[in-house]
């Protein structure tokens, strides 16, 4: 986050130097190097986006693959458990078969949770590829015809 903002940062303090010495140029070729400018730091930032996006959807990806596991074993689970549910109902009169059952249950649970948040985080990545990449390829194709010299 941090070298992101720095970068950020460096961009925009080079683009500030480059439309001050645009401003020193004669008044056509300072708006062109304006719009340069501009242009590319449209591309830059999309690109990132793009990118950035591109990472989270791998990421989420690999977590609807493979979710992470449950970390509590069965025993803690009866040690644990056994206190927690101790308010619903008696415990001590649950048997070895339904504890288990109960922790399989858990288990099951917990990796269909971590499976929906997976899924959740693929779309909201998704959102970050499908939005800025026309964006980017619409300035690319642009710039290489042309276009924006006229404007």
């Amino acid at each position: 986050m941090v070298v992101s903002l720095l970068v950020l940062c460096g961009i925009l303090a080079l683009a500030g130097l480059i439309i001050a010495g645009a401003k020193s140029e004669s008044k056509n070729g300072g708006d062109e190097v304006i719009k340069k400018v501009y242009v590319y730091l449209v591309l830059f930032a999309t690109l990132m986006m793009t990118i950035g996006g591109g990472v989270a959807a791998f990421m989420a990806i690999a977590d609807m693959v493979a979710p992470t596991g449950y970390y509590q074993s069965f025993e803690e689970f009866k040690q644990g458990g056994a206190k927690m549910e101790a308010s619903a109902g008696d415990v001590s009169k649950m048997t070895e078969k339904q504890l288990k059952e109960n922790y399989d249950a858990m288990v099951a649970a917990e990796k269909q949770r971590q499976t929906e948040r997976a899924t959740n985080s693929l779309i909201k990545s998704m959102g970050w590829i499908i939005i800025p990449f026309p964006i980017f390829i619409y300035f690319q194709r642009k710039l290489r015809a042309g276009g924006f010299e006229d404007a």
